[in-house]
């Protein structure tokens, strides 16, 4: 049993990850912060968990005092880039582990960083420590760090199909075209003209063309996996749905649709969370929405010679919460399913 405390609850990834710690059979849910919510139940604040939390209130979000507090080992990051690197130091120095779900650590570059988010990194000397960990790809070197950077739901859904199939040389590595459709919520908990239900219902529309700040990580670990410098056409468009993203890329083909699915049956073979899907089925939303699984799927176009590619992931579950709670199941030794099917 380990003690957990959650930094930034009050927003989606954080009740998420409230939800399932709370019915966590190695977990003890021992802090909740929140700097607007600082003394008031969580069960008021998320109704769905009445009678299952206790006495259990939202704390104030001081780093210092989170350091310093032993109710704790582990502690997970939801909140905003920028905001998280202001825990992390002093969370580490107080002996406690952190898995961050901001993008605060999941670059190894700073210029690339300050490229994308607009300001000089925060902590260069952590970010460099910080291993970057999708869990079916991840090898084992990252269990003995002391800060984990939770990938972000976008470059899951695509990386969980593309990157066995860049190790094993079976697609092309440029001319990939990726268009990607995410649930409302993906914005997290805000107040926006463009996230009202009016607005959104009945309605979708790309944005963040042509550089999404989630195009530094994908190309990244697109470019580590096939060994050399991997550019994309990442296009993502805002859909009128909670929760989910449902990706579509294009990819030159370098081998067979068979060679495709021997080499993802290969790479995820007694992986619970990865489900590959016949060629002709393509994933819906649907059925992966309040799980950690990702549904992939392909085709082949004879008259492109392109692999149309497939993935579905709940964006709360699999693309952010989920994840880091499977990612901490692995660091602790639990088993990899627990608290999550």
């Amino acid at each position: 049993m380990i003690k957990v405390g959650i930094v930034g609850a009050s927003g989606y990834s954080g009740e998420e990850l409230v939800r399932i710690l709370a019915n966590h059979p190695n977990v003890k849910l021992a802090c909740v912060t929140s700097r607007t919510l600082q003394g008031t139940p969580v069960e008021k604040v998320i109704p769905a968990l009445r009678n299952r939390l206790g006495d259990l209130m939202f704390s104030h979000s001081d780093p210092q005092a989170l350091a310093n507090d032993a109710t704790a080992d582990i502690f997970f990051l939801a909140l905003p880039h920028g905001v998280a690197a202001e825990y992390v130091r002093a969370l580490i120095q107080g002996g406690k582990r952190v898995i961050d779900l901001s993008a605060d650590f999941r670059l190894n570059s700073p210029e690339i960083y300050r490229e994308y988010y607009g300001h000089e990194h925060p902590d260069v000397e952590l970010l460099r420590e910080a291993p970057y960990v999708l869990p079916e790809l991840a090898n084992n070197s990252w269990k003995s760090a002391r800060l984990i950077a939770c990938p972000g739901c976008y470059p899951t859904s695509i990386q969980i199909p593309l990157i066995p199939l860049l190790r094993d040389g079976v697609i092309g590595s440029d001319r990939i075209v990726i268009n990607s459709c995410s649930g409302v919520s993906g914005a997290g908990k805000k107040a926006a003209e463009d996230y009202l239900y009016c607005e959104r219902n009945e309605s979708m529309k790309a944005y963040g063309l042509p550089k999404h700040r989630h195009l530094s990580e994908i190309e990244e670990q697109l470019s580590l996996a096939a060994g050399d410098t991997v550019v994309v056409q990442f296009n993502p468009h805002l859909a009128p749905m909670h929760r989910g993203i449902a990706t579509t890329i294009t990819v030159a083909a370098n081998g067979s649709i068979d060679d495709l699915y021997a080499s993802w049956k290969k790479h995820y073979a007694g992986k619970p969370f990865v489900a590959v899907l016949p060629s002709g089925t393509q994933p819906d939303t649907r059925y992966v929405s309040g799980t950690n699984r990702v549904d992939i799927s392909a085709v082949y176009d004879p008259r492109t010679k392109h692999f149309i590619i497939t993935s579905a992931i709940d964006n709360l579950v699999k693309g952010a919460s989920g994840q880091a709670v499977q990612i901490m199941n692995l660091w602790n030794g639990f088993s990899e399913t627990a608290g999550l099917v």
